[in-house]
């Protein structure tokens, strides 16, 4: 394959309550971009329309945790976001180059949704723009760990804008996704992994570990998740469950939290949010 996946593009957190999902990252001590609604193709080659999701995100200059909320049942929802159970269910990689990736991954046997156009009005500090991007989705039959793309953005001064990059917290980055996948299903999930990567898995412990670039993918199997995620929520047989987050200084960043009212747990290099605790979506903090 002759394509480039780069980095994490971004992960997102779906939610019917986007209101408390806002108050709860900020109370973690992110800085969230102003909530913006979307435009969306259904089809590859047609132009973008009104949908009924909106958003906000925790932006740290390449990738970004987006907070995604259905704030309109009766909108259309030409991505079927609404058949979406709330939680963390989107993982989105990098590329300078949709139309390659997407040429390659079918080339590699995997169905895609073909590349498909985004939209959204966000507010800059020149006014009003409009934040373009280009997406292509693996047929979510087919990834039962959650909803799996690969984004390139046409405009992404218009996202990773400087004034909401400094985080209280000291966030700085996604360091690292980690999947559990049922035991029957580890296999196919670390090889579709492979293949969109361009690289080889190595275990880690009870972690089987996909790297490339900036992309840093940890997968579990289910009979040993409750010792990489002591106590934690299992949603599915196979789910995205948690997220390495990268800040300067763990002790603040955990003050933090904390002082918001939200119990955390010791880690080896850090410490960590309960999904319960962060809508779905396990939080560890690390400084890397």
């Amino acid at each position: 394959m002759t394509y480039s996946i780069n980095a994490f593009h971004h992960t997102g957190i779906l939610t019917r309550d986007l209101d408390g999902l806002e108050r709860t990252y900020r109370s973690f001590g992110f800085t969230l971009s102003p909530r913006s609604r979307h435009l969306l193709s259904e089809r590859p080659g047609e132009p973008p329309k009104p949908g009924g999701t909106a958003n906000l995100c925790a932006l740290f200059g390449g990738s970004y945790i987006e907070l995604l909320g259905i704030v309109d049942e009766s909108a259309p929802d030409p991505w079927r976001t609404k058949s979406m159970a709330d939680g963390f269910q989107i993982l989105n990689f990098d590329t300078d180059n949709a139309d390659g990736v997407d040429r390659a991954l079918t080339a590699a046997g995997l169905r895609t949704s073909g590349v498909l156009e985004l939209e959204r009005d966000v507010d800059t500090e020149e006014g009003t723009r409009t934040m373009r991007a280009r997406s292509l989705h693996i047929d979510p039959r087919t990834t039962v760990e959650g909803y799996i793309g690969i984004a390139q953005h046409l405009t992404r001064e218009y996202v990773h804008q400087p004034r909401y990059l400094d985080h209280p917290n000291g966030a700085r980055g996604i360091a690292a996704v980690l999947i559990v996948a049922a035991d029957d299903q580890l296999d196919a999930i670390a090889e579709r992994y492979r293949r969109v990567l361009e690289t080889d898995s190595a275990p880690e412990g009870p972690r089987t570990v996909l790297e490339r670039k900036g992309v840093r993918l940890e997968i579990v199997r289910a009979s040993d998740a409750a010792e990489v995620l002591p106590g934690e929520p299992v949603p599915a047989a196979s789910y995205l469950a948690a997220m390495t987050i990268q800040v300067e200084d763990v002790d603040h960043a955990r003050g933090i939290v904390e002082s918001g009212g939200t119990q955390t747990r010791s880690t080896e290099d850090g410490f960590f949010v309960s999904a319960r605790d962060a809508y779905g979506a396990g939080l560890h903090f690390a400084a890397r």
